[in-house]
């Protein structure tokens, strides 16, 4: 049974400063939504949200400091807490534009008014400073109780409005555990193609939110299933279905497997959870039935390339990009990781992402086989990975200096140098390594697997 009133007493003394500022000027004051909602099911407050029947120009002046660039919408924002605050004054929309912004809004001192242009019923409970009583006009207790995702009004109505709303169904009923009421459901399932309309970066912001937050594997089930990744993300869509060789994925498909990934990679990391979702993109169009087993040829590659691709179309940061695709790229690199000669293993250990790369392996393994024994001597030869040794032992002014001219020869004496030095059982010196430059051109000797002739 969900409590009956809400303790003012888990909110942080300065946030309630903000109430009782708004208070004492005259107004009545709720919290409101997110805060009130997630603190009924017993979980930590880390924003919050007030609503009041005092106007915005006077929200302003009892509240010095506030930001009131957004307070013809009604909204003021306050970070002198250190904590999000938001002060809406309560109100009314309508007219809405581009299936995003209301042209008309209305302030009112009606609660229930002021919900009715909510989105989700559990998300428009409000509790009355300072006694905590609860409102409740849409029926937010009763659907938070029965674990259903209900929207306010007619459905088919509300996400014209805003198509936002349609992602923020995904991520609310995912993080929350819930399930879509039918008719909210159905909805969103025939609105899907409203989704064209959003601009790329809040498209970005709301997948990247629901991909590193909790049940971020059933939001992107749910992606698929209401027809929302056709529209967004058809790469991902395309990998629903698709059959992989069950010794090595006993899970199922390929979008189970990346459903499973994505809930084992560490939340609240965006390059990790990024690339959970894009690194198999490339099995459907590499997918074949060879005679032994059903294979997919070069689907790292070709998975580094589209995602590069899907998150440029998503305006993804470039530093972003480029991470996620260089984890794609080598995600099945670690195959090969018992097997590479001690130096090599250690110059990609050095590189600036192989600890996101041993997260992502550990998740990738989790969601497919379990078998976690080259993730385990991974870990441990990282976790023990002695000091940087600093700049490379030679360079191409150590060839020049022997006197072989400038040209691809020297790039061709470095990579062989490197290549001897691998196998050598001990740490090698400048001076080893100067040794075996001056033999291999004494020798005449190039690159490993070229013709001398």
């Amino acid at each position: 049974m969900l409590p009956v009133k809400f303790d003012f007493e888990c909110v942080p003394a300065d946030v309630r400063g903000v109430a009782a500022a708004l208070g004492a000027a005259g107004g009545r004051v709720w919290l409101v939504g997110g805060p009130v909602r997630d603190r009924l099911r017993g979980e930590a407050v880390v924003d919050f949200d007030f609503a009041t029947d005092l106007p915005p120009e006077r929200v302003a002046a009892a509240l010095p400091g506030v930001d009131a660039r957004d307070a013809s919408l009604g909204a003021c924002k306050l970070a002198t807490t250190g904590l999000p605050v938001v002060v809406t004054t309560l109100r009314t929309e309508a007219d809405y534009q581009d299936h995003r912004r209301p042209r008309v809004v209305t302030f009112v001192t009606d609660v229930a008014a002021d919900a009715r242009r909510r989105d989700f019923t559990v998300n428009a409970l409000y509790a009355a400073w300072p006694d905590g009583d609860l409102l409740d006009p849409t029926g937010g207790l009763m659907d938070l109780q029965a674990g259903v995702l209900r929207m306010i009004g007619e459905p088919t109505v509300r996400f014209a409005e805003d198509a936002l709303r349609l992602l923020r169904a995904v991520r609310f009923a995912a993080r929350l555990s819930l399930r879509l009421h039918d008719d909210t459901a159905a909805a969103a399932r025939s609105a899907a193609g409203l989704l064209s309309q959003l601009s790329a970066e809040r498209i970005w912001q709301e997948l990247t939110a629901m991909f590193i937050g909790p049940g971020r594997g059933r939001a992107l089930r749910l992606l698929v299933e209401l027809g929302f990744a056709a529209v967004l993300l058809p790469e991902v869509a395309a990998m629903d279905g698709v059959t992989q060789p069950p010794e090595y994925h006993p899970e199922g498909d390929v979008l189970t497997h990346v459903a499973m990934v994505l809930d084992h990679v560490p939340a609240g990391d965006p390059v990790l959870a990024w690339a959970a979702v894009l690194h198999d993109v490339g099995k459907p169009p590499t997918w074949r039935q060879a005679d032994d087993r059903i294979r997919f040829d070069g689907h790292d590659v070709l998975s580094a390339t589209m995602a590069e691709a899907i998150l440029a179309r998503l305006h993804a940061p470039q530093a972003l990009r480029e991470a996620v695709a260089e984890i794609c790229r080598d995600h099945i690199r670690f195959a090969a990781f018992p097997g590479m000669r001690p130096r090599r293993r250690q110059r990609w250990m050095r590189t600036p992402h192989f600890a996101q790369h041993l997260a992502f392996h550990r998740a990738d393994c989790l969601g497919s086989h379990g078998k976690l024994g080259i993730w385990q001597q991974a870990a441990a030869e990282f976790a023990a990975l002695p000091p940087d040794p600093g700049p490379p032992l030679l360079t191409g002014a150590d060839v020049l200096a022997f006197g072989v001219p400038s040209g691809p020869r020297v790039g061709m004496l470095l990579r062989r140098v490197e290549a001897e030095l691998d196998g050598l059982t001990t740490v090698p010196t400048r001076d080893d390594a100067l040794v075996l430059l001056r033999d291999l051109i004494a020798r005449g000797d190039q690159e490993p697997g070229t013709d001398r002739r």
